[in-house]
C-alpha cells in the first residue's frame, strides 16, 4: 500500500510508485453491497458502443474491476470486445498519470495498444474538429477527488464543449468522489475563471464527476450556452456519505486516502512559497519552508515522481506533519493562516497565482487583515447556500 513512514520525526525512503493498492478496493458497503463504477457496467453502455468509432478520454483510473485489487485498462477492456477505439485523449499528468503538477505533454503513441494518445495538457485542452473527425462517441472516464482546482473538471467542460460544437454524444463513467461527504470553501468569482477553476463553484462541491456534467449542461455553462448530448452510466450502491477508499492514485500527488482528504486544504497553498510535501512520500500531508521557526519536525523535498523539481529542492524545511489529523469534514485555513503568521514579513507569501487558484480576490485581504478563520467562513455562507439549491437540480444520489 502506498503510505507514509510511521514515524512522524522522519522521512521514510520513497516507496513503490506501483498505483495499485493491496487493501480493500470496493470496501465501502451498503449492507453487504459493494459500490459498482460506471465502468463496470458493460451490460448498459456496450451495446451504444457496437459499430461505432470510439474515443475515451481516459488515465490511470479508467479501469474495470475484477476483484478487489484486480482490474483491466478499460482501453484494454473494449479493444479485447472488439469495440473501434480509434484514440485516447490524456488528460493533466498523462495516460499513465505519472507526470508533474501543470507539466504540458505532447501528443504520442500507446506503447501497448499503438493508439494515438491526443494530450488535453498540452498545446491545446480542448479536442478540435480534426481530433474527432473519426470520432462517433466519446467516452470520459476519469476518476475525481471533487475539489475546484482538480484539473479534470475543466477537461471534462472542454469535452463536453467540443462534443457539442460536433455533434457527438459523450458517455460519462461515473465514479465515486472521496471528498463528497461535504461541501465548503469560497465559491469562485467568475472573474478569476482559469483552467484550475472555470465555474462558480465551491472549492469542495460535494458532487460525482456525472453529477457535475450534468449540472454543466443544466447551467448553460459551455460556450454560446450549447447543451451537450449527454448520457451518465451511474454507479450502483452509492451515496455521497459513503466513505471511498481510491484503489488507483488519481495522480502522481494524492498517493492515499489522507492525501485526498487533506488536498483541499493544502493545495490552497498554491501561489505561496510553502512546500506541502512535494517531493516527499508524504505529498499532502506536511507543509512547511527553510524559514520557518526551527522545530522537530523537518523534512527535505526531492526529485520525484510527480515534482520533479518540487519547491525547496534539497533544503531542509520545518513544519507540521499531518499524518496522525483526523479526517476533515470541512475545509479548512487553519494551515495557511499558522504558514503565514511563521513567514517572515521580508518574504512574500501571496505571489501572482494565488488569487486564481482561491477562486477570487477577497480572501488574500481577508488573510492579510488578520480575520479569524470563522469571521472568513461566515462570508462564504451565502455563496454556499446559493450553491446547494443549484447542486440539488442534479444530484443522482442522496
Amino acid at each position: 500500500m502506498i503510505s507514509c513512514a510511521n514515524s512522524a520525526k522522519t522521512e521514510s525512503k520513497n516507496l513503490s510508485t506501483e498505483t495499485l493498492k493491496t487493501n480493500e478496493t470496493l470496501k465501502q458497503v451498503k449492507g453487504d453491497e459493494k459500490i459498482i463504477v460506471g465502468a463496470n457496467q458493460t451490460e448498459i453502455y456496450l451495446p451504444l458502443l457496437k459499430g461505432k468509432r470510439i474515443g475515451i478520454v481516459a488515465n490511470q483510473t479508467s479501469v474495470i474491476f475484477k476483484t478487489h485489487n484486480k482490474f483491466t485498462h478499460l482501453v484494454d477492456s473494449l479493444i479485447s470486445l472488439n469495440i473501434d477505439v480509434k484514440k485516447v485523449f490524456a488528460p493533466e499528468h498523462g495516460f499513465r498519470g505519472i507526470g508533474d503538477a501543470g507539466e504540458h505533454l505532447n501528443d504520442e503513441f500507446d506503447s501497448n495498444t499503438g493508439l494515438p494518445i491526443i494530450s488535453l495538457h498540452g498545446k491545446t485542452k480542448k479536442p478540435s474538429t480534426a481530433h474527432l473527425k473519426d470520432i462517433d462517441i466519446l467516452i470520459f472516464d476519469i476518476q475525481d477527488v471533487g475539489v475546484r482546482f482538480y484539473t479534470y473538471l475543466s477537461t471534462l467542460h472542454y469535452i463536453m464543449e467540443a462534443c457539442a460544437e460536433n455533434n457527438i454524444p459523450l458517455i460519462v463513467l461515473d465514479r465515486p468522489n472521496p471528498n463528497s461527504h461535504y461541501i465548503d470553501g469560497p465559491v469562485l468569482d467568475i472573474k478569476f475563471k482559469s483552467f484550475v477553476g472555470l465555474h462558480p463553484v465551491p472549492l469542495v462541491y460535494g458532487m460525482t464527476i456525472g453529477e457535475y456534467a450534468q449540472m454543466i449542461n443544466g447551467e448553460k455553462w459551455l460556450d454560446n450556452g450549447l447543451e451537450c448530448d449527454l448520457k451518465v452510466i451511474s454507479l450502483k450502491n452509492y451515496n455521497h456519505s459513503l466513505s471511498y477508499s481510491l484503489p488507483i492514485k488519481p495522480s502522481p500527488n494524492l498517493p492515499n486516502d489522507k492525501a485526498i482528504n487533506l488536498y483541499p486544504s493544502l493545495d490552497i497553498f498554491r501561489g505561496t512559497p510553502i512546500n506541502v510535501g512535494r517531493g516527499t512520500d508524504c505529498q499532502m500531508q506536511r507543509y512547511g519552508a527553510p524559514f520557518f521557526p526551527k522545530s522537530e519536525f523537518s523534512f527535505t523535498p526531492k526529485s520525484n515522481e510527480g515534482a520533479k523539481h518540487p519547491r525547496f529542492k534539497g533544503e531542509k524545511c520545518y513544519g507540521t506533519d499531518l499524518r496522525d489529523e483526523s479526517k476533515l469534514n470541512r475545509f479548512t485555513l487553519k494551515y495557511v493562516l499558522d504558514a503565514y503568521k511563521k513567514t517572515p514579513k521580508e518574504i512574500p507569501f501571496f505571489g501572482s497565482t494565488w488569487n486564481i487558484h482561491s477562486g477570487n480576490a477577497i480572501l488574500k485581504s481577508q488573510i492579510e487583515a488578520g480575520l479569524t478563520e470563522e469571521e472568513i467562513r461566515e462570508t462564504w455562507e451565502k455563496d454556499l447556500e446559493n450553491f446547494k439549491k443549484i447542486r440539488e437540480k442534479y444530484l443522482i444520489y442522496e
